[in-house]
């Protein structure tokens, strides 16, 4: 067995964990691995212990993958990076979801360069849950206007939320910020049948999100091991 099966082995047994533990089916939790400056090789070791989704966090390189690897049409790649519009459509063309949705004109055109065959792109709308100035996403109050418009855009599917909270040593205050996004998406559940998702939780929060309610943990280093940055160019971001 390789070293990235184990790890994947060992991940899936901290989401069973975690699920027991406030009484969910961890059949509700998809694990993405996040395989950014990862090369195609380690995919597919992850492929073939089983592993489904794949997150990227650089167009470039993520688009490259994809295409490398267009023999796995089983595989299910998300978009976790922000998005520059420049970008949007190798995106829109190459993903089948994109977690980093946080303003209309993004959303335009991701829905008019998704083509014509594919399914439509399922997305996230980011939350800046931490109210963090560095980072990206947009703040809760702002979030019934913007999912109104995505909700129309008919190459796109509305599928949820997703935030990248402050780092948090303290269990109890990890969970209060988790527990703010799995009500926000309750409340645009009751709006929109299509929202189902919730991706929160990376490897130092993943307990607390699972208990509050994510449906999707974004793990890579516990997977794949440390990133080696130095290859990357400054272009893939």
């Amino acid at each position: 067995m390789t070293s990235i099966q184990q790890n994947l082995q060992q991940v899936r047994q901290r989401i069973s964990a975690a699920c027991e533990r406030c009484g969910r089916d961890p059949a509700g939790v998809t694990l993405l691995a996040v395989s950014k400056t990862k090369p195609a090789s380690a995919v597919e070791e992850a492929a073939a212990a089983g592993q489904i989704a794949f997150g990227e966090n650089y167009v470039q390189e993520g688009t490259d993958k994809i295409q490398a690897l267009a023999a796995y049409p089983q595989l299910e790649w998300h978009f976790i990076g922000p998005l520059q519009s420049n970008k949007s459509r190798l995106v829109a063309e190459n993903f089948a979801w994109c977690h980093t949705v946080d303003r209309l004109r993004i959303a335009t055109r991701l829905n008019e360069q998704r083509p014509a065959h594919l399914p439509p792109l399922n997305v996230l709308i980011q939350i800046n849950i931490s109210d963090e100035s560095s980072k990206s996403g947009i703040m809760l109050q702002d979030l019934p206007a913007l999912a109104q418009e995505i909700a129309r855009l008919p190459q796109l599917t509305l599928r949820g939320l997703m935030a990248i909270p402050a780092p948090e040593s303290d269990y109890q205050r990890q969970l209060a910020v988790c527990q703010q996004m799995a009500q926000a998406l309750e409340q645009l559940k009751q709006h929109y049948p299509s929202v189902d998702t919730l991706s929160l939780g990376m490897s130092d929060d993943m307990d607390a999100a699972i208990a509050a309610g994510s449906t999707m943990v974004r793990i890579g280093t516990a997977i794949f091991g440390a990133r080696d940055y130095t290859h990357a160019t400054h272009n893939n971001h």
